[in-house]
């Protein structure tokens, strides 16, 4: 299994190089230059296994030889051991024919965990194999960063420096980031929003000298194995509600598209989902694109929904590259043009992302409302991403086939939010509950590449 560069100018290279990497040396995205496919009766064989034996089946052709059936199988269990649901994804009925997919009971109570959780196992079995030291930098809207600093915090051999938009994430996942203690994390405010977090990241990866001498090493959604990880969860969802059998519907509250475009990837490899839905808040450059064919970036309005306050998502690129019939250089030439404010899509490619997706926009009065009315409904506290889901999957159900919408996030990551919605509180878990008299330490940064580079250096000598 080779994976290749979105922007068709790097190497190719085997899953083990392409997680380490993260980002292409040519800019690029890797996606896997075929998607391995699964048949009816292996699908239909998964129903009623535990989660990590339907995650080994569904990641073990994307890995190649790159990692044993027995570190895999270990990797796995270890990264899902301490979620707190026997089920790790359970599904709960809202309504005739529509379920939430609860994604928040690992560690860092966000969809993040699944993913993180498991890279993070993967690379310490391949740093302990190569003795490699890395340099992990990411940038985060508010989940990535937590579930980043859980899963690699106090490890000898990596040291992590997560960028957040300063002021633009909840009070919960800031404290997420900047209370562990451990040595090797690092939270960097930086003076911005989350684009600008993005963009100061893959500026670091595009200095080739700054990238080879500290040994960086991306784990944000632009890093496949994170994608391929949130895969699992859309087969184990569908199974329990009859795939492969009959067609499932998924809504997914979007922000960088990267859980999204893991719901494409189970698709392509047989999975039978009908609807892919894609809903924004009131930053709905998404919805935009598919509606009017026009990528045109716009200002970050801060919502209540803060982990989808974006206006480039990353993983789309992925969902272009393909569209555009895997020409790298077309998607190269589209890039160019983004950093000038946007870009055009080409009829045909339009075609095929309208016939893989279905979007929706959501405001925040309606968000709230939803928050407001599953709690009158049903007796379910969401929070303000799961409400952005859930309002625009109420709008495109249909008769017969089941709707999933992914709850994202555990209701008490934004208790302001949610209070103000239905008057209620939303109290931590008990691991996190002393969260609030925990010491921060937090490092705020420049808008600027060069200062992120220094401090980088700076820590990592002293």
């Amino acid at each position: 299994m080779q994976y290749v560069s979105t922007r068709g100018q790097a190497p190719a290279l085997n899953f083990e190089q392409a997680m380490l990497t993260g980002l292409a040396r040519d800019g690029g995205l890797y996606v896997p230059e075929t998607i391995p496919t699964m048949s009816f009766d292996e699908i239909a064989a998964l129903e009623g296994l535990p989660y990590e034996e339907v995650a080994l089946r569904v990641i073990r052709p994307f890995i190649g030889d790159c990692f044993s059936e027995e570190e895999l199988t270990g990797a796995i269990a270890r990264a899902y051991g301490s979620f707190d649901h026997v089920a790790r994804a359970p599904l709960v009925q809202l309504a005739p024919g529509h379920h939430l997919l609860e994604l928040f009971r690992g560690p860092t109570l966000a969809f993040k965990d699944f993913a993180m959780q498991l890279i993070g196992q993967l690379f310490q079995i391949a740093l302990a194999r190569s003795g490699q030291r890395v340099t992990i930098v990411g940038a985060t809207s508010g989940d990535t960063g937590s579930a980043a600093i859980e899963a690699f915090r106090g490890l000898s051999n990596v040291d992590v420096y997560i960028l957040y938009p300063h002021g633009r994430v909840s009070e919960v996942q800031r404290r997420q980031m900047s209370t562990p203690a451990d040595a090797n994390v690092h939270a960097l405010a930086l003076d911005g929003h989350f684009d600008d977090c993005q963009a100061r990241l893959k500026d670091l990866f595009n200095d080739h000298a700054f990238r080879d001498g500290v040994g960086l090493a991306g784990v944000n959604s632009i890093n496949w194995a994170r994608v391929l990880a949130q895969v699992v969860y859309y087969f184990s969802a569908a199974v329990s509600l009859g795939a492969p059998h009959r067609q499932v519907d998924f809504t997914v509250p979007t922000g960088n598209f990267g859980d999204i475009f893991a719901g494409f990837i189970a698709r392509e490899m047989g999975l039978p989902i009908g609807r892919l839905v894609i809903a924004t808040n009131q930053n709905d450059i998404l919805h935009r694109a598919l509606t009017t064919g026009e990528y045109r970036v716009g200002t970050v309005e801060p919502s209540i929904s803060p982990s989808m306050d974006i206006q480039v998502s990353s993983n789309f690129e992925r969902a272009l590259f393909l569209a555009y019939g895997r020409d790298g250089a077309a998607v190269r030439q589209l890039m160019d043009e983004l950093k000038a404010g946007g870009f055009t899509i080409s009829q045909g490619a339009l075609e095929q992302l309208r016939d893989s997706f279905v979007s929706g926009r959501v405001s925040e009065a309606e968000t709230t409302q939803m928050i407001r009315t599953i709690l009158e409904e049903t007796g379910e506290v969401i929070c303000p991403h799961t409400a952005v889901a859930v309002r625009i999957a109420r709008e495109n159900l249909r008769p017969g086939v089941p709707m999933v919408s992914l709850s994202t996030a555990h209701p008490a990551k934004f208790p302001d939010a949610v209070e103000a919605a239905v008057g209620i509180r939303p109290a931590l878990p008990p691991h996190m509950a002393d969260l609030f008299d925990r010491d921060e330490r937090i490092t705020q940064v420049a808008n600027d590449a060069e200062a992120i580079k220094s401090l980088v250096l700076e820590r990592r000598t002293s």
